[in-house]
Formats: C-alpha cells, sequence, structure tokens
C-alpha cells in the first residue's frame, strides 16, 4: 500500500521533528551542566537553569520539534508519527558523543541503522489516517468507554508516582521521572492530534474553535506538556542523557501506541500481514534503541569513575586529637 499524500506530509514533518529534538536532548544538557556548576541542580528541585541561555536555546529547538511534530500528528496516524521519535534518540547519539563525549561505539552505529530500517517498514506499512470532519468526532472516540478506562488508569499511576514514589526514589530509579513522562506524553499526544485537526479544519474553512472540546483538548496539551518537561529535566539532570533518551522514547512510544490503538483505532482497516509488519518494525527499532543504550554503557570511560571516589589519607588517627 502507498504512502498517501497526507502520510507523506506527516512524514517528512516527523522527521524534521526529530532533528530539532534529538539536538534539544544535548543543547539542554549543557544548559543544565553550566546551570547546575553554580546553582542547585534540577535535579534537586532548583530552577537556576531557567536562567541559563544555553538551556532556553535547547527548549526553543525542542518547541520547534514539537510543533512539527504537533503538526504531523494532524496528517498522520500515531503509528506513523510516533514511531520516528527513534531518529532523535540517532541525532541525540551522535552529538553526544561529539559535544558531551559520551562515546558511540560500533555497535551503536548498528543501534542507529536498526533504527532506522524499523522506521522505514513502519512508514511503507502505516496505515491511512481516518477521515474526520470535526473535533466532536475525536470527542466521541475519546469518550468512548474502553479509553476512558485507560485515561483513569493513567491519571491514578501518575497521581501515585508524583505523590509516593517521586519523594522516595526519584534520585535513584530513572523509571518513576520517565513514567511519569510518558504516561502524561500518551494523553497529550492524543490531545495533539485533537488540537492539530482542529487547526487543520479551521484553515481549511470550518472553525472548530467555537466547540467546548477543542478547549478541552487544548488545556490537557498545555497541562501535560508543562508536567512532561518538569520532570522530563529532573531526569535528564540526575541520569546520562545516553540512558533518559532510549528508556524515554520507548516508554513513550509503547504507551502512545497503545492508546491511539484504543482511541482512534489505527488498526482496524489493515489485514493481519500490515500489523505484523508494522510490529516487526517496531520491534526493530526497540532492539536498536536497546543496544544504542548499552554501547553507550559501555562507551563511558572507566577512569571517569576514579576521580569521584577519592579517600582522604589525612590523619586517619586524628580522632585522639582535639582542635
Amino acid at each position: 500500500m502507498g504512502l498517501s499524500s497526507d502520510n507523506i506530509h506527516g512524514l517528512i514533518l516527523a522527521v524534521s521533528s526529530s532533528i530539532f529534538i534529538g539536538s534539544s536532548f544535548i543543547i539542554k544538557k549543557k544548559g543544565l551542566m553550566k546551570a547546575g556548576a553554580s546553582g542547585t541542580r534540577a535535579g534537586s528541585g532548583g530552577y537556576s537553569y531557567l536562567y541559563e541561555p544555553m538551556w532556553w536555546a535547547g527548549m526553543i529547538s525542542m518547541i520547534v520539534g514539537e510543533v512539527a511534530n504537533f503538526a504531523a500528528y494532524a496528517y498522520a496516524p500515531a503509528i506513523l508519527v510516533t514511531p520516528l521519535g527513534a531518529l532523535s534518540i540517532i541525532f541525540s547519539a551522535v552529538l553526544a558523543h561529539f559535544i558531551l563525549e559520551e562515546r558511540l561505539h560500533i555497535f551503536g552505529m548498528l543501534g542507529c541503522v536498526l533504527c532506522v530500517v524499523g522506521s522505514t517498514t513502519i512508514v511503507l506499512h502505516a496505515p491511512q489516517e481516518r477521515n474526520i470532519e470535526s473535533v466532536k468526532e475525536v470527542w466521541v472516540l475519546a469518550t468512548e468507554p474502553g479509553f476512558i478506562v485507560y485515561l483513569v488508569i493513567v491519571l491514578v499511576l501518575v497521581v501515585v508516582l508524583i505523590v509516593r514514589y517521586v519523594p522516595r526514589y526519584g534520585q535513584t530509579h530513572m523509571v518513576v521521572y520517565v513514567g511519569i513522562c510518558s504516561l502524561m506524553g500518551s494523553l497529550t499526544v492524543m490531545s495533539v492530534k485533537a488540537v492539530g485537526i482542529a487547526l487543520k479544519l479551521t484553515f481549511s474553512g470550518m472553525n472548530q474553535f467555537k466547540y467546548f472540546e477543542t478547549w478541552v483538548f487544548t488545556v490537557i496539551v498545555t497541562g501535560g506538556s508543562i508536567l512532561q518537561v518538569n520532570y522530563l529535566n529532573k531526569a535528564l539532570d540526575t541520569f546520562n542523557t545516553a540512558v533518559v533518551s532510549p528508556v524515554y522514547y520507548v516508554m513513550f512510544t509503547s504507551l502512545t501506541i497503545l492508546a491511539s490503538m484504543i482511541m482512534f483505532k489505527d488498526w482496524d482497516s489493515q489485514n493481519a500481514s500490515q500489523i505484523a509488519t508494522e510490529l516487526c518494525g517496531f520491534v526493530t527499532i526497540l532492539s536498536g534503541t536497546f543496544l544504542l543504550h548499552k554501547t553507550r554503557d559501555m562507551g563511558s570511560s572507566p577512569s571517569s569513575d576514579v576521580p569521584i571516589v577519592v579517600r582522604s589519607p589525612k590523619r586517619p588517627n586524628s580522632n585522639t586529637n582535639s582542635d
């Protein structure tokens, strides 16, 4: 099945988005490092990075990428757009290799190739976007029992993670911060798609902003994005970028595709062969992502840990002397 015109537009926007977002991880990381050197680190609850120009440059890059991503969802289904986020990991890995000196080994390069192969497989077999004439149609899909159950489960998990697990395990278990971002991200993407469709229809002459449903989706996009940015900053400042990026991608993509399956029923028009091919493409992307992650861990210089653990040789028996 060939790509439709809308899918091609979505593909171009999604690839552009990956370039900007992949770059933003590195630029923001540099900004967070500079801010942490002169103020309270973001991982410790500080917000000194708000005064760091480099962090804002990274934030602008991410916003541009998210706007392109936002537009991509208006044209193409989530099963096509979301997995292409793997490309942002490739750009992030390459830039981190040169800028942050987080080494990219030959197997990491193989991981990048697997991400590209998996993305290409999904692109070539992506389902056609369903024809939606009004945001009210999206609202009907969002208020069906299946998606309501998913919504409630996600919100409960997010509240439990923020209230119970962030204070206890946020600094030691990356999955807490990344889990919050990914869970909220899956809901945010569904709302982004709704708002994107509203803008697309409005620009074509059918004003969708006269409906309260459009504004509900807009509020969810705004609130969800702010929450994601906050906890993603904490994750980036506390843990290695090479770990955060792939794990966030895998969790976010998996949950977003699940949410899209429940809400938009993207695979209804496809046969078993097409669905199986897309799943193989997605597994290939996950394999490349984890391979990239593991080799980036190998790339960390063992000697870099030595200066951190320094035992003071001064006066081992000095407890007998009083100042």
